[in-house]
């Protein structure tokens, strides 16, 4: 939710500016909101790095005119998305609300919103075209095309591609062909700004109108062309109501420092918004991985519940999703939880 504040001019008097703080958090299904600052702010300009110079600084990443700005909500109802995987990873579907028990911190929450319907999702895909691409850039483009395909035909979509810096290339829509147009024209050049990227698409969501969210990231290394930091960025999106889906292709061999973290990165980014990441090492193999991202976005249940205590205090509040195994599906194996690890509630 976005709260807009009005500048007003009176006659004689002084111009007097509001600033509009939106911060990121959990969306409430009740219209009031609260506002609170931001725990990332936008860095303007940063020195280069790895002793490249510039002559200056970089440009400023533009998402809009007055560029981004944190959004804060009142949380009344928590919504938590949850997906279910079996040790074979594959959907474990069927469930209802007495499948899930949910803690915030220590405390055993009441569900009071259950849903496992396929809800629209606003949908950012943030693809690398950064020089090392150039030779999985083919697949990556099927992917894309084929995962937009596969989505709820209520879905809308936009696009970043990033090598030195990112790029909005495509608003949202739900036009394949927009998408599918701006692809032709993605040449791969340049270093990897991934973290600038996802800075981008979460700033872009706030101009989504579905309630789910998510971003799918296509790349092949690390971060080496970035103004944020890895920390800054987990905070970020720790703080925004987006699943992060990765897709890393990397090689058996890491010739940097920088592609040999480029999965943990992924993963600790993806994981902490209740999303996953994949890794592959065949290009070939990106379009089942981004058919598997859809077919996890298609296949959610939607937990809600109202905190039993609640403390506007502007702190994380850890959430953890227990699975309770129903005796009536036999089911094999182990499983694993996606889910959102918490919130940031609102502040007095």
């Amino acid at each position: 939710m976005q709260l807009g504040n009005q500048l007003s001019l009176r006659v004689n008097r002084a111009f007097a500016l509001l600033l509009v703080v939106l911060v990121i958090s959990v969306p409430p299904v009740s219209s009031q909101s609260a506002i609170d600052e931001v725990h990332i702010q936008p860095r303007m300009m940063l020195p280069a790095t790895n002793g490249t110079s510039t002559n200056g600084a970089m440009d400023p990443i533009a998402v809009s005119e007055s560029g981004p700005k944190p959004m804060k909500v009142n949380v009344n109802l928590v919504l938590v998305p949850v997906t279910i995987m079996d040790g074979m990873n594959r959907l474990v579907q069927g469930l209802d609300r007495n499948s899930f028990q949910v803690l915030e911190g220590k405390t055993e929450q009441q569900i009071r919103y259950f849903s496992s319907e396929d809800a629209p999702v606003s949908m950012g895909i943030i693809l690398d075209i950064s020089g090392s691409m150039k030779s999985k850039l083919d697949r990556a483009r099927e992917a894309v095309v084929r995962f937009i395909n596969d989505a709820n035909p209520d879905d809308e979509f936009f696009m970043v591609t990033f090598s030195d810096k990112p790029e909005l290339v495509s608003d949202f829509t739900q036009n394949v062909e927009d998408i599918q147009g701006k692809l032709l024209y993605a040449a791969p050049k340049g270093r990897t700004a991934l973290l600038d990227a996802i800075y981008m698409g979460i700033a872009k969501m706030r101009q989504a109108k579905h309630q789910r969210k998510a971003l799918l990231i296509i790349s092949d290394g690390g971060d080496n062309h970035s103004r944020y930091t890895e920390r800054e960025i987990v905070s970020l999106v720790k703080e925004a109501d987006v699943m992060i889906y990765g897709i890393g292709i990397y090689n058996h061999y890491f010739p940097t420092q920088e592609e040999m973290l480029g999965p943990e990165l992924l993963r600790s980014i993806s994981e902490v918004t209740g999303g996953t990441s994949f890794s592959i090492d065949d290009p070939n193999d990106l379009v089942d991985a981004a058919k598997s991202v859809g077919i996890m976005l298609r296949n959610q249940y939607l937990l809600g519940y109202r905190p039993a205590a609640t403390k506007k205090d502007g702190k994380w509040h850890k959430i953890k999703i227990i699975f309770r195994r129903p005796k009536k599906l036999k089911l094999p194996g182990t499983f694993h939880v996606y889910a959102r690890s918490g919130y940031y509630a609102a502040a007095e």
